[in-house]
């Protein structure tokens, strides 16, 4: 049973997407939850069933505890602030999902742009990183839980960090750059008892996959590689980091769940 009663969760990029579904999973099983993106309300276009209310309103009505920071993860000092809003309204910090990403559309290695490349990376990989860092750095300087955890770090990396997505090389870098960080710090904090894992979402209806998942021809292409009769859903993505961050998972460590409807089995 997964039970996050009591612990102290950050989400980046949790206004809307997959993160809000890994939020409102977070939220549901216990955890006081801290949202974080460049803005509070839902993107435009997505699947959320309630567009309307943000994510720690949402949150909040449901019952649980929530608050939004304000976060650019492409700025270092916005996460180190939101860690420290974490810890100032709930007194520790226990789970960080990185799962802010942008995604700035298909092209070759030849037609990518530089431009694009570097946007990537900064959100994908180094949003990622400095996200780890901050996080880590406070959860080393807190007592452990009664359980011995001092807590876990939950990348969202992506299929495309163990697959080649076709006209995707700045995105399948960055993620892939994602995974290769996610099972370093687990060697190195592991030892601390600070758990480093990677979820490795498939084909996923979110507003920033509407465009494609509403062109007939990509979403036949898509379903080759979908052993699964239908496409994910941000909830499934907030369960496996619900149980992630669970005492469930409390001897997985630099694991890869691949929640991807058996694409990866292919």
């Amino acid at each position: 049973m997964t039970v996050l009663t009591g612990q102290t969760a950050l989400v980046t990029g949790a206004n809307s997407g997959i993160g809000r579904g890994i939020a409102l999973a977070l939220a549901k099983h216990g955890a006081n939850v801290v949202v974080t993106g460049l803005n509070a309300s839902p993107r435009s276009g997505g699947y959320e069933a309630d567009p309307e209310i943000d994510t720690d309103a949402l949150i909040r009505e449901r019952g649980g505890q929530a608050l939004f920071v304000r976060t650019d993860v492409t700025v270092p000092a916005d996460i180190e602030g939101a860690v420290a809003a974490a810890v100032e309204a709930f007194g520790r910090l226990d789970v960080m999902v990185n799962n802010a990403g942008t995604f700035t559309g298909l092209a070759t290695i030849i037609d990518q742009t530089e431009a694009d490349y570097d946007l990537t990376m900064a959100v994908n990989a180094k949003g990622t990183f400095m996200g780890c860092k901050y996080a880590i750095r406070q959860m080393m300087a807190q007592s452990p839980r009664e359980d011995g955890q001092r807590g876990s770090i939950i990348n969202i990396a992506s299929v495309g960090s163990v697959s080649g997505l076709h006209l995707e090389p700045a995105y399948c870098a960055s993620k892939g750059a994602v995974l290769a960080l996610t099972r370093q710090l687990a060697t190195d904090f592991g030892p601390h008892h600070i758990r480093s894992n990677a979820i490795l979402p498939g084909v996923v209806q979110t507003a920033m996959s509407r465009a494609p998942l509403s062109d007939e021809g990509t979403v036949g292409f898509l379903r080759q590689f979908n052993t699964f009769p239908r496409f994910g859903e941000a909830r499934d993505i907030g369960e496996a980091a619900a149980f992630l961050a669970s005492d469930a998972a409390g001897y997985v460590n630099g694991a890869v769940l691949a929640v991807d409807g058996g694409f990866t089995a292919l």
